[in-house]
């Protein structure tokens, strides 16, 4: 099926399934095991429902067996980011002060989607407190970390779904990413993960501060299997007000069409970012091999203006609009580094507010500038390798602005479609990614680049250092 048993990608399971080597019971039962192995280490799980997953399997064998699938997850074992509601499971959003009683009586639209497709979901993932961070720990689940080190974060803010995926559980995860929470868990853990163009994925409820920012998407461990999961999740649902028309494409169509004539603009700084050297390095192996690849390849220098002091603000008073309502009780068992800063947004004027949000436009024409004289932008994923998880997130040693997200929240504040793809591994064997991103809408455009750049990579998947380091927490 693959080159491990405990890795499969969804179109390695599909294939199996239709040739009936496997059952979906056999594969939900190795990633439960798998689960019980490593999760004392990973803690990447804040809710795992069992008995629910091997029930949805049961369903998925007798399905295919007919030969009748509900559709192209059907069977498929995946987790859910404990950030959007699903029916049944309370959604904590890693804070200590929602309520777990409920109720929980509907699904967020990927997650109807995915369970309407036969989808076997293992349970829900951690998240820090309200998606907050670009790491993942929290009062309520504690830390969660990488398989690849466990000494280091997977990112944040989906990062117990790309922990999970990177140690070989299930087949693939949804993520939410509001300033790089996919992209930056892919980064940091060696995975594929894709932001598509905001209201591509309908979601509800979407009423909450950054609603206009924030997107589902899948974290994959191949492009063709995002792609496929995007084509799921993407299906209408009309509590979303704000989403795209249906476009009725099958991403995983002209995937394989390459970069040959595309136009690349290549902007290691974006922002006047300042990058390591080995993430540099390895971005810019990639970039060559793109343009070994055929694209017209052109190094840029930066491209908008340094992020904190224009939206420092506007992020502030997003984090204000969680404690707003908060009792002095409650305030008490948050996280108590998002505290001060969520505090301090209740500061924030709403005229303040405004010019933020015209800020924003005009950042999001700034970007789409680009797109002008670019079929797509390079940039590295992120400008440093994943901190260690004593790492105080926000802080002078890894500050937001400078080491975590100046290369992946411009693209949510625009609402272009942007993905990370794996492009290398340091020296101390640590993953590095490249970004692509599209002009709005393109996400096909993103899709394609990045499998072409994923097949004349052709990392192994798993990377031996992960094996090596799996066993060792396995122990």
């Amino acid at each position: 099926m693959t080159d491990s048993p405990n890795f499969p990608t969804v179109a390695d399971l599909l294939r199996a399934y239709r040739r009936g080597q496997v059952t979906p019971t056999a594969v939900a039962e190795a990633a439960l095991a798998r689960i019980r192995s490593l999760e004392p280490t990973l803690n990447a799980f804040q809710l795992l429902d069992e008995a629910g997953a091997l029930e949805a399997a049961a369903a998925a064998d007798a399905r295919w067996a007919e030969g009748r699938p509900l559709g192209p997850l059907d069977g498929v074992p995946l987790t859910i980011k404990d950030i959007v509601a699903t029916k049944g499971w309370p959604t904590l959003s890693g804070s200590r002060t929602v309520d777990g009683n409920g109720p929980w009586d509907v699904d967020a639209p990927s997650v109807a989607r995915l369970r309407e497709g036969g989808a076997v979901i293992l349970g829900k993932t951690t998240t820090p407190e309200f998606g907050w961070k670009g790491m993942t720990d929290s009062p309520l689940a504690g830390t969660t970390r990488n398989p690849w080190d466990p000494a280091h974060t997977p990112g944040g803010s989906s990062g117990g779904a790309a922990a999970a995926l990177a140690a070989g559980i299930g087949a693939i995860a949804h993520g939410t990413d509001g300033g790089g929470s996919i992209r930056i868990p892919a980064n940091y853990c060696g995975l594929f993960g894709i932001k598509p163009t905001y209201g591509r994925v309908p979601h509800a409820p979407n009423d909450r501060a950054f609603a206009t920012l924030s997107c589902n998407g899948p974290i994959a461990r191949t492009v063709e299997d995002a792609a496929l999961m995007l084509n799921v999740i993407s299906q209408p649902d009309d509590r979303d007000w704000r989403a795209l028309p249906p476009d009725g494409r099958d991403y995983r169509i002209g995937l394989d069409d390459g970069v040959r004539g595309l136009r690349l603009a290549y902007a290691p700084e974006l922002g006047w970012a300042e990058v390591a050297a080995e993430v540099l390095a390895a971005t810019e192996a990639a970039v060559d091999l793109l343009a070994d690849l055929g694209a017209v390849v052109e190094r840029v220098g930066p491209l908008i203006e340094p992020l904190r002091p224009r939206f420092e603000n506007y992020w502030l008073a997003g984090f204000a609009t969680r404690v707003r309502d908060l009792s002095e009780e409650k305030r008490d068992m948050l996280d108590p580094d998002f505290r001060p800063l969520a505090e301090a947004g209740l500061q924030v004027e709403i005229a303040e507010y405004l010019e933020l949000e015209a800020e924003r436009t005009r950042l999001g024409v700034e970007l789409q500038a680009v797109h002008r004289d670019y079929d797509l932008l390079l940039t590295p994923t992120q400008p440093t390798l994943p901190p260690t998880v004593e790492t105080r997130y926000h802080s002078p040693e890894f500050d937001r602005w400078r080491h975590a997200v100046p290369f992946t929240v411009p693209f949510n504040l625009s609402g272009q479609p942007a993905a990370s793809l794996p492009c290398g591994v340091s020296d101390g064997g640590l993953p590095i990614g490249l970004q692509i991103v599209g002009p709005r809408f393109a996400d096909h455009l993103v899709l394609r680049a990045c499998r072409a750049l994923e097949a004349a990579l052709d990392l192994p998947r798993p990377h031996p250092r992960l094996k090596e380091s799996l066993d060792r927490i396995a122990g």
